[in-house]
C-alpha cells in the first residue's frame, strides 16, 4: 500500500484534530480514559488523572459524570490531581478550583477523599515543601495517566522547561484574564501554586482542548509556532502523546483554514476565492483590481487562475460580490431592484427583533444599523435576553438609593424608609466578599439600572419603550458569574416572543469567542427557537443576520451585509452607547481591552471601513458587518 501524507498539516507540529461539537471530542476523551482504568484495573492500580479547573474542559466533566451514573466508570479506582489554584485564598470560596472540581466532579460521584489531591490554596508556612510533598504524591501514585487541560497550568511567559509544582507570581494579563470570575482585578490574587512545565509533560497522554475563536491565535502559537518559553504551551511539541482537540472556531488562524491554497489543492468555490483573493490584497497591500496574474503565480495560487480564468475575470467578480454587500437600507430599500442587494426590498416596512444578549450588545456591535432602521420606518423590537445585573458596580447602586432618599420628599415617598432602605443597602454591601452573589433586592435594583439604561438608549434612537422586551433568560439568573445550561424554558421565552411579533428580520449577536459564555448561550436559544418555528408559513419570509460585539469583527470574506456610517451616524451611536452609564468609564468585565466599549466599537468599525477602502471600495467612515444564517 503506497502512503500518501497529508500535506494539509505540514505546517502543524502537533496532531490537531477539529470537531464541530465539544462532544464528540469528549467521547473520544472518556473512551480513553474508561480504557485506561480498565488496564490499571487488571494491574490492580488506580487510573491516575490531572485536571484542569478550565471552562473549556467541563463537557468532558459531565460526561465523567454521566458515565459514572451509568455504570461505566467507577471513581474509586480514579486518583485526581489539580494542575493549579490560587494562593493564597480560601478553598471554599467561589473562585478556588478545589471548589470548581467539587461542584462539577467530587460530590456528584464515588470518589473516596484519599483519592483527590488538590493543590492547597490557603496560606501556609512553608510553600517550597508542600510543592515539593505535592511532586511526592505525584510519584507514589505512579505518575500521571492522562492529563486534560485547556493551558499549561498557570505557568507564565518565562517559565523554565525544567520547573516542577511551585508558587508562581501571575502577570497583569492573567489576572485581567481572570478579573470576571472575582468581580474586578483588583481582586484577582497576585500569586498561585501550579504544576511545573516538567510535571505536566512527564503525564504519560495529553489532551489539550481549546474552543471558540478566542483561542484561534494561541492555537497557531502552540501547533505552528517555534518552541519558546514566552509561549509555554509550545513545550507540547516535545511530547510524545498529545492530542489537540479544537472546534471550528479556535481552528481559524490555523494555515490549513485560514489560507489552505498554500498547502494542497482545492476546490476553489466562490467563498474561498474571495477569501483567497482579499488575503492577496493584503499581503501585497494592493486593491482588487489590481491584481495581476503574476501576483496569483508568485503567490500559490497558480491554480486559481488556471481554473476561474484570467486575474482580472477573477478580480472583477470578486470586486463585484464584495461591492454588492454594501448597503445603505439593512431592512431593504423600497421600490428598488433588490436583485444585487444584501435584504430584499418588501415587505416595507417590515418587523426587526434586535435580540442583545445584554442591554448594551445591540447598539455596541450595530448601533448605527439600528439607527438607521428606525430611522427608515421600520418596526423594531428590542430584545434584551438577561439582565446584566452582575455588570454593575456597588457603588452605582448606592448612588441610586441615595437619590430615591434625597428626592423622596419631591413625591411624598417616606422619607425614614428610604433612609432605611439606603443605610441597609449600605451595610450589606460592606459584608459582602468580592464574587459573592448579592441579594435578591440589590440584584433586582441592579437589574433596574440596565433596564432604564436600555431604555434610554432606545428612546434616544426612535424605538418606544412598549417595543423594548426584557426576557430575563432563567439561564443567566443565578446571582453569580458561573450560569446554569440552556434548558427548556430559555428557549420557549424567545420562541414565544418571536411568534408574538412575526419577524421579518431578527438580529443576534453571533460571536462565539467564549464557548460557555453569555453570547454563546444565549445565540443557542434564538437558534433553537427558530428551528422549531422554522415550518411556519410566516417565518418562511424571516431572515436571521448575525452581527458581532466589542472585542471582534466578522472576516470580510465571511460578510454578506455591510452597512456603512456617516461621521454624524458614528456620534449618534456613541451617544446610544453612552446612555448605558453603569457600563461607561470602567466597564465591571472589561476583558483584556482597557478601553471604553464605545472606543472598541468605534476603532472596530473604521478599520472595517479602512479595510473596505483598500480593497478598492468607497471611502466610508465606519462600517458594520453582518453574516447571514443559513438554516437546513
Amino acid at each position: 500500500m503506497s502512503f500518501s501524507p497529508d500535506f494539509s498539516r505540514r505546517y502543524e507540529k502537533l496532531p490537531v484534530t477539529i470537531f464541530k461539537e465539544q462532544p464528540e471530542a469528549s467521547k473520544l476523551i472518556l473512551d480513553a480514559i474508561i480504557a485506561k482504568c480498565n488496564e490499571k484495573a487488571k494491574e490492580g492500580k488506580k487510573c491516575v488523572l490531572a485536571l484542569a479547573a478550565s471552562s473549556a474542559c467541563i463537557q468532558i466533566y459531565d460526561d465523567m459524570v454521566k458515565a459514572y451514573e451509568a455504570g461505566k466508570l467507577s471513581f474509586k479506582s480514579i486518583e485526581i490531581f489539580s494542575m493549579d489554584e490560587y494562593y493564597p485564598l480560601d478553598r471554599n470560596e467561589l473562585q478556588s478550583h478545589y471548589r470548581f472540581f467539587k461542584e462539577y466532579i467530587f460530590d456528584l460521584v464515588d470518589i473516596p477523599q484519599e483519592n483527590i489531591h488538590c493543590l492547597q490554596s490557603n496560606k501556609m508556612e512553608n510553600v517550597l515543601e508542600y510543592c515539593a510533598s505535592f511532586e511526592k504524591e505525584i510519584e507514589k501514585a505512579g505518575g500521571i495517566d492522562i492529563l486534560i487541560t485547556s493551558n499549561m497550568g498557570m505557568n507564565e511567559p518565562g517559565s523554565p522547561y525544567n520547573s516542577k509544582t511551585r508558587q508562581i507570581t501571575l502577570n497583569y494579563t492573567s489576572r485581567v484574564a481572570a478579573a470576571s470570575d472575582f468581580f474586578g482585578v483588583e481582586y484577582v490574587p497576585h500569586h498561585a501554586i501550579t504544576m511545573g512545565i516538567d510535571t505536566i509533560l512527564k503525564a504519560r497522554k495529553i489532551f489539550y482542548l481549546a474552543w471558540g475563536e478566542g483561542k484561534a491565535a494561541s492555537i497557531k502559537k502552540l501547533a505552528e509556532g517555534e518552541v519558546t518559553d514566552q509561549v509555554p504551551a509550545s513545550y507540547l511539541q516535545n511530547h510524545d502523546n498529545v492530542d489537540i482537540y479544537i472546534d471550528e472556531a479556535a481552528s481559524v488562524n490555523l494555515t490549513r483554514v485560514e489560507t489552505p491554497w498554500l498547502t494542497q489543492k482545492c476546490e476553489w468555490s466562490d467563498y474561498l476565492t474571495r477569501k483567497s483573493v482579499f488575503w492577496l490584497c493584503k499581503k501585497l497591500n494592493k486593491p482588487i483590481l489590481k491584481l495581476t496574474d503574476r501576483d496569483y503565480n508568485d503567490n500559490g495560487m497558480s491554480d486559481l487562475i488556471t481554473e476561474k480564468g484570467s486575474a482580472s475575470s477573477i478580480n472583477i467578480k470578486v470586486f463585484n460580490d464584495l461591492q454588492h454587500t454594501i448597503s445603505g437600507w439593512p431592512g431593504g430599500k423600497p421600490n428598488a431592484d433588490d436583485s444585487t442587494r444584501p435584504e430584499r426590498a418588501l415587505p416595507y416596512p417590515k418587523r426587526v427583533i434586535v435580540f442583545s444578549p445584554h442591554p448594551d450588545d445591540d447598539v455596541i456591535s450595530m448601533g448605527g444599523t439600528v439607527a438607521r432602521l428606525s430611522q427608515q420606518g421600520h418596526e423594531l423590537h428590542m430584545a434584551y435576553q438577561v439582565s446584566g445585573n452582575i455588570a454593575v458596580f456597588d457603588h452605582d447602586v448606592v448612588r441610586y438609593l441615595d437619590f430615591i432618599r434625597e428626592s423622596s420628599d419631591i413625591y411624598g415617598f417616606n422619607p425614614a424608609k428610604a433612609d432605611d432602605i439606603y443605610k441597609r443597602v449600605v451595610e450589606e454591601l460592606k459584608k459582602k466578599h468580592p464574587g459573592e452573589p448579592d441579594p435578591m433586592d440589590v440584584r433586582m435594583i441592579k437589574t433596574n439600572i440596565r433596564r432604564s439604561e436600555a431604555r434610554a438608549a432606545c428612546r434616544y434612537l426612535g424605538i418606544p419603550d412598549e417595543r423594548v422586551h426584557f426576557l430575563e433568560l432563567p439561564f443567566y439568573e443565578t446571582g453569580g458569574v458561573k450560569k446554569k445550561p440552556l434548558g427548556r424554558e430559555d428557549i420557549e421565552i424567545v420562541k414565544n416572543l418571536i411568534k408574538s411579533v412575526k419577524p421579518h428580520q431578527i438580529f443576534a449577536a453571533g460571536d462565539l469567542s467564549d464557548p460557555h459564555g453569555t453570547h454563546r448561550v444565549c445565540f443557542l436559544a434564538i437558534i433553537a427557537a427558530c428551528n422549531e418555528l422554522k415550518h411556519e408559513e410566516w417565518f418562511k419570509d424571516c431572515r436571521v443576520w448575525m452581527y458581532r460585539g466589542a472585542w471582534q469583527e466578522w472576516d470580510v470574506a465571511d460578510a454578506e451585509m455591510a452597512v456603512p456610517l456617516s461621521p454624524e451616524e458614528v456620534e449618534i451611536k456613541r451617544e446610544a452607547i453612552f446612555k448605558h452609564q453603569s457600563q461607561k468609564d470602567r466597564p465591571l468585565f472589561p476583558g483584556s481591552d482597557k478601553r471604553e466599549f464605545w472606543q472598541r466599537a468605534e476603532e472596530r468599525n473604521h478599520n472595517t471601513a479602512i479595510l473596505y477602502d483598500k480593497l478598492g471600495m468607497a471611502e466610508y467612515q465606519a462600517i458594520e458587518l453582518f453574516v447571514r444564517y443559513k438554516f437546513d
